[in-house]
């Protein structure tokens, strides 16, 4: 059976070929000034990089350099002394961020429909509330005893997921875009017999892929960087943050760097040491920002409505 194929009016043909455009000079200029603005992008994390491998008297004698005259692995071999504990303290950062990133943008996403809704009694109410906690909080001391007292998430690995699930600022961002959606294609949905809950999951999330790749991308960057909740309400070792692990070495070394009769005893890399601990925190974002940036773009192109 021949295999029919259909092609809207005006679509180009399979086996037509997108021309490349010719390099004019103003082309030119533009890809070297890109060029020029993405190197000096790079620079500062490739400066980080190369001065974490350098060695102490390289760096004190000639500051941070591309070049360094000297390369030691001595940072690296000082935090890696115990590799279980790093391994161990990535694992909860990455269960932290995955689990997290999901759980807020699921929170945060029906949230903000529910106050997108005009129909939707407690709209002004809840707005209100959004609004306020946005611009107030308790403070420190109720937010620790509601975790520790009442909710008795102290060594728990809850407590770095549940205090930063819903950011105030991001509901209202996912109300205003929710809002401007065309009520025709909900108002479809809703004469085929769909539901709120499929209305929302089948048409609306997938109509909303730029938001909520935004949304996702600053909230597992937020989960990821943060070591102030493991510091207030983790003190088990085996559910410390990877954030909160650097940073206590990190501590100990400027601790040590400080006192110049130890200092000299241990003779500690300390320059390149804060690098290294600056490139084993950044290094797998990095890395899984560079993989995921294929499917956010495609979130924003597929995601847009066509006319």
């Amino acid at each position: 059976m021949a295999q029919l194929t259909v092609r809207l009016p005006g679509a180009a043909s399979p086996t037509t070929r997108r021309r490349a455009k010719p390099l004019t000079p103003s082309r030119l200029i533009i890809h070297f000034l890109m060029l020029l603005c993405g190197l000096s992008f790079l620079a500062p994390l490739m400066l980080v990089v190369i001065s974490s491998f350098a060695s102490q008297r390289s760096i004190t004698d000639k500051g941070y350099t591309f070049i360094p005259e000297e390369f030691s692995t001595e940072a690296y071999r000082y935090i890696l002394s115990d590799p279980s504990r790093l391994v161990q303290a990535y694992g909860v950062s990455i269960f932290v961020t995955v689990v997290g990133t999901v759980l807020s943008i699921l929170v945060m996403s029906m949230l903000g429909y529910a106050l997108s809704r005009a129909d939707f009694v407690l709209r002004k109410p809840l707005s209100f509330y959004v609004l306020f906690t946005m611009l107030f909080s308790g403070g420190l001391v109720p937010s620790y005893i509601l975790m520790t007292r009442y909710l008795h998430l102290s060594n728990n690995i809850w407590a770095l997921i549940l205090p930063a699930l819903v950011s105030p600022w991001s509901v209202l961002l996912l109300r205003t875009f929710f809002a401007a959606l065309p009520r025709d294609v909900i108002d479809a949905a809703r004469v085929d017999g769909a539901g709120e809950w499929r209305t929302f999951f089948q048409v609306v999330v997938p109509l909303s892929g730029p938001a909520l790749a935004t949304i996702g991308m600053f909230t597992m960057l937020m989960y990821w960087n943060d070591w102030w909740l493991g510091l207030l309400y983790i003190d088990a070792a085996d559910l410390t943050p990877v954030q909160l692990w650097l940073y206590r070495i990190l501590s100990n070394v400027d601790a040590i760097a400080s006192n110049p009769q130890i200092g000299q005893m241990t003779n500690l890399p300390v320059q390149s040491l804060r690098m290294a601990v600056a490139v084993l925190a950044i290094g797998p974002i990095v890395i899984a920002f560079v993989w995921a940036q294929r499917y956010f773009v495609r979130g924003i192109t597929v995601g847009g409505i066509r006319g």
